[in-house]
């Protein structure tokens, strides 16, 4: 089986990418490996999700990014928002290693990042909750993030999703309006859906 971007494969030989990339209104240095979720560049589905996100109706607080990788989505945002404090969490011990890596290269100093499978190691509620889930990790993975984000989010705080269409995006808007009981298809881009609900009161 091929290795996967959601598992820890520790012995995969390195493969060591580092290019620059304009996210958010800021010019952001990232090294990626072998092993990590698009290690090329940053996939197209997190940049339409990160230039959608609009702080104007979150409230304060700090953001939670599910599945950083190696941290575009959650870096850009710590960039954008030096007052908040960004949570960020995967599974893959070498995609947080250079997150963590990135994170320093950037002068990043209002990122946290350490290991969690979904919310198993959050204690915390957060005003914006952010994730491009792992699609090749199932689909029960993916429903998880979405539905149980609600613990995890002050009121009035906001999940944003990104998803393709053929990958489940019209599913998870269904589970995102019965959990919240609203949701929002915010962009559509190339077959990309960004989706977002509040938690109201």
């Amino acid at each position: 089986m091929a290795n996967q971007y959601f598992e820890n494969q520790e012995n995969l030989e390195h493969e060591l990418k580092t290019f620059d990339f304009d996210l958010k209104g800021n010019n952001l240095k990232f090294t990626s490996d072998s092993g990590v979720f698009s290690r090329q560049t940053i996939d197209y589905g997190s940049r339409v999700l990160i230039d959608a996100i609009d702080f104007s109706n979150v409230p304060q607080g700090n953001i939670l990014d599910v599945g950083c990788g190696y941290g575009p989505i959650g870096l850009s945002l710590a960039k954008n928002q030096p007052k908040r404090q960004v949570v960020m969490t995967d599974v893959n011990l070498r995609a947080m290693d250079l997150a963590k890596k990135n994170a320093d290269a950037n002068k990043i100093t209002n990122a946290t990042i350490f290991e969690s499978d979904a919310y198993e190691n959050i204690d915390e509620q957060f005003a914006l909750i952010v994730s491009n889930p792992p699609v090749r990790a199932g689909k029960s993975v993916v429903s998880s993030i979405i539905a149980e984000a609600k613990n995890y989010l002050v009121p009035n705080g906001e999940l944003w999703i990104v998803l393709q269409k053929k990958q489940g995006a019209p599913s998870a808007k269904k589970l995102m309006d019965l959990t919240y009981e609203n949701v929002e298809v915010v962009t559509r881009d190339k077959g990309y859906y960004i989706l977002r609900s509040k938690l109201y009161n």
